[in-house]
């Protein structure tokens, strides 16, 4: 009996890869590169969520609320597409992996959900005490979201098999300091005055933090992992393009460039889970041994997803490009995120 799904798409689909390109690599790719947009893009709301903390006056309090207002649920977008993709694609993967450590997807849930729900009920009532229980609710759902992601990507990456490792919560930690850097730089855009000097300080300190841990990091679990190279030389240009970017965030942030000091951060971001993907490759899970082509789905599936993605994948990125230029510019006195 012919396959009904077979029979219903072009013969040409199901003989091979599309357009005879490397599709497994570049999924591969794909995957790390919108994990890299969602650290980025809810990176900035992480870390102006640890920042709050920092905040003295309520009227800051609330310059800070209304500068991530309008992006950090539609951020959160990219984690689902993350997932999305993986599921489509290397469904082995996303089923050993999420599995293997579905304590951390819960507590990664968990902080995500605190930390969307915290603003929202700070602004519901204008009681001192209500509001700095919100308060520190929204603080620990924007530290405790990435710790908990690092501490997940760090078990991926060196194979750990129970909850944590050394190496992996250090992985945490430096995601946490690099989110703290990215709330700083997106606050120098958005922000003016004593809100704007201050956050840049503490984003200095974790920019100094964030080089010190991951590098700790992978040293610690270089030595569990013999997949992990340290002495590649991928690794060690990424390594190097890592501490000029911090020191251009620095520079840009200090003269005042702070377009160029986001920019940095931006590659810095970027840069960390080009590391994760390039000491990975060719494994996509090496707890298990999976290589990239032996975790791909067939042809077929492939090439329809990789249609889909195609066609997808820019509508959403137009939406983002849509949002962001509708919401641009410094906050302004008065304005509310309630």
């Amino acid at each position: 009996m012919t396959d009904p799904l077979s029979a219903a798409v072009p013969l040409s689909l199901a003989d091979g890869p599309l357009l005879g390109l490397p599709l497994p690599e570049l999924w591969f790719a794909l995957v790390f590169a919108v994990l890299g947009t969602f650290l980025f893009l809810d990176g900035f709301d992480f870390g102006v969520g640890a920042l709050f903390a920092t905040r003295r006056t309520d009227a800051e309090r609330e310059q800070l609320l209304t500068a991530i207002g309008p992006f950090w649920d539609g951020n959160e977008v990219w984690l689902v597409v993350f997932g999305g993709m993986l599921f489509a694609v290397f469904p082995e993967v996303y089923a050993t992996l999420f599995s293997r450590h579905y304590l951390l997807m819960f507590a990664i849930l968990g902080a995500l959900i605190l930390r969307g729900l915290a603003p929202e009920m700070y602004e519901q009532r204008h009681d001192e005490a209500w509001q700095r229980r919100w308060g520190q609710a929204f603080v620990v759902g924007s530290i405790g979201s990435p710790f908990f992601l690092g501490v997940f990507v760090g078990n991926w990456l060196f194979g750990v098999e129970g909850v944590a490792s050394v190496a992996s919560l250090l992985v945490g930690l430096a995601v946490v300091s690099l989110t703290v850097v990215d709330g700083a730089a997106y606050l120098g855009m958005k922000t003016r005055g004593d809100v704007r000097l201050e956050t840049r300080t503490f984003g200095h300190i974790a920019q100094v933090v964030y080089l010190l841990v991951a590098v700790a990091a992978l040293v610690v679990g270089s030595r569990s992992a013999a997949h992990v190279d340290l002495f590649s030389l991928p690794t060690l240009g990424l390594l190097g393009a890592t501490i000029v970017l911090a020191g251009i965030y620095v520079a840009a942030s200090r003269t005042e460039r702070h377009y160029l000091a986001f920019a940095a951060v931006a590659g810095q971001v970027y840069g960390l889970v080009a590391l994760v993907a390039t000491l990975l490759f060719p494994l996509i899970d090496p707890a298990t041994g999976l290589g990239v082509g032996d975790a791909i789905v067939s042809t077929l599936p492939l090439n329809l997803s990789s249609i889909g993605a195609a066609l997808l994948l820019p509508l959403v990125v137009s939406y983002f490009v849509v949002l962001y230029s509708a919401f641009s510019g410094p906050v302004e006195e008065g304005e509310s995120y309630g």
